[in-house]
């Protein structure tokens, strides 16, 4: 499914020149001359930028208009300085192309009908990525154009689990209770689900790397919620099908799992069969437990608390250095967040960090 756009001499030279680019040399554990940094919701709305275009823009209608997109992708490479920018989009964007009414409003993302039967399961499509979200591989060829071969350019996806959980409950939720429901009452209907979305997503991923992504980065924010067995089946399978579905696509792969410090050793498991190049830690795993489960399989990318930084500057700094220093003989470490920037937080914070991490 899908197409590869063509590129010129000018623009293949300058995907390759990323290859040796920090980030992608540290997720490939090659020696670096010092510790990448990037940041998850690095583009968004603590930065001045971004509220000047969100302000009276409807979310989605930002994600698909790939000038404005590429412009708030770019917005933290210029204020932050920071290694890597990861593309301005939303992880339900493959759930809209599906068939799903997908709005934003006060309180996040929701669906206007969300799914309650197997015949809504049914109904869905596996879209082709091009023709029904091309705009975000827009977003990604625009976003080069910008940076120019300063850093990479990061694609994302979330992963089968935390897009059913909105595909089935609608809304926000600190449980997810329709969604864990379903997943105990009718488990076959949830896997036929979570089979259309691994699909959509692996595609979409896919077309991601074809437009430009230099590394992509899988997200199940949710997966944690899930009971021992359950996390097992809902969540790393469905992880693992798509990782190995881009097996052989040339960039680097990131997993990242939220509250998954408990399934760590099923983790590390699935990066030495799948060949997994990075595992995103949140910030309650200690980094000496995932150094010891992990070794130097792959690339570690974490965790400092998005909330540190709110601390005084001096506070935080050090506990930047105290990350460091744990993780100063992993072969590939990255420094990011254990989750994504808050909304309120003070950009000079997250100047002193990268201007710290960056020896500056």
């Amino acid at each position: 499914m899908g197409q590869t756009s063509r590129r010129g001499s000018g623009e293949r030279d300058r995907l390759l020149d990323l290859e040796n680019s920090l980030l992608i040399r540290k997720l490939r554990r090659q020696p670096t001359e010092r510790t990448p940094v990037w940041f998850m919701r690095q583009a968004g709305r603590y930065l001045p930028g971004y509220q000047r275009i969100r302000k009276g823009m409807n979310f989605l209608d930002l994600c698909k208009d790939p000038d404005l997109a590429a412009e708030v992708t770019v917005e933290p490479l210029e204020v932050l300085n920071v290694d890597a920018v990861i593309i301005f989009s939303d992880i339900l964007v493959p759930l809209e192309a599906m068939g799903l009414g997908v709005e934003f409003g006060d309180r996040g993302p929701c669906m206007s009908d969300p799914l309650s039967s197997r015949a809504d399961i049914d109904a869905l499509r596996v879209p082709d990525p091009v023709a029904e979200t091309g705009f975000v591989m827009d977003v990604i060829r625009t976003v080069h154009r910008h940076v120019n071969g300063r850093v990479p350019v990061l694609g994302f996806a979330g992963a089968p689990w935390t897009l059913t959980c909105y595909a089935l409950e609608g809304s926000p939720s600190r449980t997810f209770a329709a969604a864990q429901r379903m997943l105990y009452e009718s488990p076959a209907d949830v896997h036929v689900l979570m089979e259309k979305i691994a699909d959509t997503v692996t595609e979409y991923l896919k077309a991601q790397i074809a437009a430009g992504a230099n590394a992509v980065q899988l997200f199940d924010s949710w997966g944690g919620m899930l009971s021992h067995q359950a996390f097992d089946e809902f969540s790393l399978h469905y992880c693992r099908r798509i990782l190995e579905g881009l097996d052989g696509c040339g960039v680097p792969r990131i997993l990242f799992i939220r509250g998954a410090g408990s399934h760590l050793e099923k983790i590390a498991r699935m990066v030495d069969e799948v060949g997994v190049e990075a595992v995103g830690l949140d910030e309650m795993i200690p980094p000496e437990q995932a150094i010891r489960v992990f070794g130097d399989r792959c690339a570690l990318q974490g965790n400092l608390p998005p909330q540190a930084l709110f601390a005084p500057q001096e506070d935080l700094l050090q506990r930047v250095r105290n990350l460091q220093e744990a993780f100063k003989d992993h072969p590939g470490h990255v420094f990011n967040l254990g989750h994504g920037i808050l909304p309120p937080t003070p950009v000079p914070n997250v100047q002193a960090v990268v201007r710290e991490i960056r020896g500056e």
